[in-house]
């Protein structure tokens, strides 16, 4: 018999003007039934590698989900999820119809001949950069205004109007280097030893390539050379430990695989334009007022 599970655990959430919502949110082991909505789901996955069993539109879904990984839902279409272990974090956009009909109307598009396609543990580097950009906007309080979030949520809907929908056109895969079963290798190698001192040739050896090849393969599926995906990903590990206020910064650094404290601290200012305590500040007060 499968576990029911628990209701999930949100972290942070809000709600644009035009009616967007945006929620990051944690998912236990166990099942759980999505009914049909009036909106448009789109989830992408956080972090460590999560196991998950999917059925919505008469088909059945398996697979690891591993960071950056894109499920869409259409609207009217419920489902039925099972999650394997207790990895499933995720950012979930919820899109309403009149939004996506108005992009449609804007570029021309009859909505009633618009199809969203039903997606499951995609890769789309464009609309994955859109999604990171909101889950810190709303992690931090929307620092930047929420004209921004809104602006981010609008170009999120016309993503998936122009990319992912009955009026995309057809994608040419000529050059999209690593793709399917050996990006997910690469990817989740990548969250499981990310503590450790990585080397591009140890990542290499697991897609069974050249280390030059993999670095030029990486850079068009991911848009960026690995060494820096590398920092983003430990930048955002050791954010994620920052609400854990029983470990220290030099411990955080540590965990996260950055050499030392001050080597953190200089990828956090680059990035997130905060030091580490500024920003275990910031992330303290955010969550005190959800």
């Amino acid at each position: 018999m499968q576990q029911q599970a628990e209701t999930p655990t949100v972290l942070s959430q809000t709600t644009t003007a035009s009616g967007v919502s945006l929620q990051v949110r944690h998912d236990v082991v166990g099942v759980l039934d999505v009914p049909a909505i009036d909106s448009t789901l789109i989830g992408f996955h956080i972090g460590a590698p999560t196991q998950l069993s999917c059925r919505r539109d008469g088909h059945r879904h398996v697979g690891t989900a591993v960071h950056g990984d894109i499920d869409i839902i259409p609207a009217h279409t419920p489902s039925r999820w099972e999650m394997h272990d207790e990895n499933d974090h995720s950012l979930l956009l919820v899109l309403p119809q009149p939004l996506l009909e108005n992009v449609a109307c804007d570029s021309g598009m009859e909505f009633s001949r618009v199809e969203i396609r039903n997606r499951f543990q995609i890769r789309d580097a464009e609309l994955e950069m859109l999604g990171w950009a909101m889950k810190r906007e709303i992690e931090f309080g929307c620092p930047s205004g929420q004209r921004y979030l809104d602006g981010l949520a609008l170009a999120a809907a016309s993503r998936i109007v122009a990319r992912h929908s009955s009026v995309s056109p057809r994608q040419d895969r000529t050059h999209q280097g690593l793709a399917g079963r050996r990006l997910k290798q690469v990817l989740s190698y990548i969250e499981e030893q990310l503590e450790e001192d990585l080397s591009l040739t140890q990542i290499a050896n697991v897609a069974g390539i050249s280390a030059s090849h993999l670095n030029a393969l990486f850079r068009r599926s991911m848009g960026m050379p690995v060494h820096q995906y590398l920092i983003q990903r430990r930048v955002d590990r050791a954010k994620s430990l920052m609400t854990r206020e029983n470990l220290s910064m030099a411990e955080i650094a540590q965990a996260a695989g950055f050499a030392h404290e001050s080597h953190m601290a200089r990828h956090m200012r680059r990035l997130l334009g905060l030091p580490p305590r500024a920003l275990r500040r910031a992330l303290s007060g955010n969550s005190n007022s959800h």
